[in-house]
């Protein structure tokens, strides 16, 4: 048996040592100390024995001296701390932008702006039109005609820019509408970007389809209001599209009253026009809703009161029979009381009618 030992750091069984020195313990896995002489003394070796009692572990003289001592104060700060992590409230996930956000976002201020338009060329439109009644007797400056001219085709140029701008606004906003009214009930829309975009932008068909839309939309977010609003609107824009097509078909005509007829009529179509966009307007702040200037709509709340608690004028109360005359004695003859008193077969209404009424009571009455 080999006189070098190693003992172990945690249960203290000594191994010999057999060759090459090991460092686990094969009992407890604990660390084994540097191998040693079993006779050696404590100044040769490269560790020395801590004697104590039995049961007591170090590790439990320090808990104690730890729950001996104070517990320390709680941090306190007289400002809020500028270190830390900041925790950013989380922001929902964009939509996917379309090509035609930029006339969405502005379709407000472009239909706005082409209502505005239209108006002043119909206003341009009636003072041709006023020119012409002048010219039927004496003529007219040619600056004059001229500025009439110039002021007809630069608004009216400048409202069709518009109101075709404002129209791609309003067709993309009818798009992000329609897929938020059905993605808040869990839902896609039904007709696809293609269907929705024919439908509003070929000729002819977009006389129909737009307003089967916008119902679509209407009765999707079950506002009534809205769905006669969109019926208002649809009417107009059919209107609107046949007088567009009037006008143009009338100025080809060749005599003079047919074109000054023309021109008044494209007074009206400019008019009309300007109605669809500001219903146009009307309609997309319903869906939003908002009202015509873009304020919260509040909804009215209507509650059903009773009458006043007090009557107004006071009922007139039935005067009771006086039960004698002012004039009689107060003291009448057995029989004779018997005779007057009344009749059981006799009915309510003959003793009312029998009995006298004082003459106060009758001047109350008449005043009531």
């Amino acid at each position: 048996m080999s006189t070098v030992v190693q003992p172990c750091a945690r249960c203290g069984s000594r191994w010999a040592v057999q060759g090459k020195p090991m460092h686990w313990c094969p009992r407890c896995r604990g660390v084994l100390l540097s191998p040693a002489p079993v006779d050696a003394p404590a100044r040769q070796r490269n560790y020395r024995w801590v004697a104590r009692p039995p049961g007591r572990r170090p590790r439990d003289r320090m808990r104690a001296a730890n729950a001996s001592a104070p517990a320390p104060a709680a941090p306190r700060y007289t400002e809020i701390p500028r270190w830390g992590l900041r925790d950013a409230p989380s922001q929902p996930a964009p939509l996917p932008r379309r090509r035609l956000a930029v006339l969405t976002d502005r379709a407000a201020r472009l239909v706005t702006a082409a209502a505005v338009l239209f108006l002043l060329s119909a206003a341009a439109e009636f003072g041709r039109y006023l020119i012409l009644m002048q010219n039927r007797s004496r003529l007219i400056e040619p600056v004059v005609a001229y500025l009439s001219d110039w002021s007809v085709w630069f608004f009216s140029g400048l409202a069709l820019v518009f109101a075709l701008l404002g129209a791609i606004g309003l067709v993309g906003w009818l798009l992000d509408a329609r897929r938020a009214a059905y993605a808040r009930t869990g839902r896609r829309d039904p007709r696809g970007l293609w269907s929705l975009l024919l439908g509003c932008v070929v000729p002819v068909v977009n006389l129909v389809w737009p307003g089967i839309f916008l119902i679509e939309l209407a009765r999707e977010r079950e506002d009534p209001r809205l769905l006669q609003a969109v019926r208002i609107w649809w009417a107009a824009w059919v209107v609107n599209a046949v007088m567009a097509v009037a006008a143009l078909l009338w100025h080809l005509a060749t005599t003079l009253q047919a074109q000054a007829n023309g021109v008044i009529f494209t007074v009206y179509t400019d008019l009309v026009a300007a109605a669809v966009a500001v219903l146009s307007l009307w309609v997309m702040r319903l869906c939003e809703g908002r009202d015509l200037r873009g304020r919260p709509r509040v909804p009215k709340r209507w509650i059903a009161t009773a009458g006043p608690a007090v009557p107004l004028i006071e009922p007139v109360h039935p005067v009771a029979a006086a039960s004698a005359r002012t004039d009689e004695p107060a003291a009448q003859e057995p029989g004779e009381a018997a005779r007057r008193a009344p009749d059981p077969a006799v009915g309510q209404d003959d003793r009312t009618q029998d009995a006298p009424i004082a003459e106060s009571d009758q001047e109350e009455v008449m005043a009531k």
